[in-house]
């Protein structure tokens, strides 16, 4: 999803994590509408603010979040996503003491602890410097390989247009664009401008 800043694409990503009640209309997988004690099962959700606890350590913020979600045993999913995300080494830090980069993949690692098949992320490449972001990439290109659907949030085009299959262009909630696959010039002509090029 793309757009200028208020545009609406973070309410409706939280709309479709169903943290937020849509005023009007239903958020529908497969055909079945969404609620909210569903959502929470089937998709996982990374914001704006990681919404990690700063004193607990990465292990114990995904231990936490496994026993929210009733991982059959949390501390085992745990120890495979600080893995598979290289945050072993600084599992018993506590996140108040990591850098944004690495809270950054600590918070991905989180929305998927119950390894749910949605996942939608909020601007997931703020803050990273160019090493960080190429990672994420391949991360995210795995993770679609795995069959999972990935949501993001950017104000990248090049983003965009590398990662997506789709692209859905918000301008004061409304949709003005729905692209598949996304096309850099569409993208440019709606949005109006150049915007957002990745390094």
């Amino acid at each position: 999803m793309l757009g200028e800043n208020g545009a609406g694409k973070s309410t409706l990503l939280r709309i479709l994590a169903g943290l937020v009640r849509p005023t009007s209309g239903s958020v529908a997988i497969e055909g079945s509408v969404l609620e909210r004690r569903t959502a929470r099962r089937r998709i996982g959700y990374s914001g704006h603010a990681n919404l990690l606890y700063p004193t607990l350590t990465a292990r114990e913020n995904l231990c936490f979040a496994g026993r929210l979600y009733n991982v059959a045993n949390p501390h085992e999913r745990a120890a495979e996503l600080l893995a598979e995300y290289g945050l072993s080494a600084t599992a018993e830090r506590p996140v108040a003491k990591l850098s944004r980069g690495t809270a950054q993949r600590l918070a991905l690692a989180r929305s998927l602890v119950h390894d749910p098949r949605i996942l939608l992320l909020d601007e997931p490449f703020t803050g990273l410097d160019l090493n960080g972001a190429q990672a994420l990439m391949q991360r995210l290109r795995r993770l679609r390989a795995d069959g999972r659907a990935v949501i993001f949030v950017t104000h990248e085009i090049d983003r965009a247009t590398a990662l997506a299959d789709a692209a859905l262009v918000l301008q004061k909630g409304r949709a003005l664009l729905m692209s598949a696959p996304p096309q850099r010039s569409d993208l440019e002509a709606v949005l109006g401008q150049p915007v957002g090029s990745a390094a």
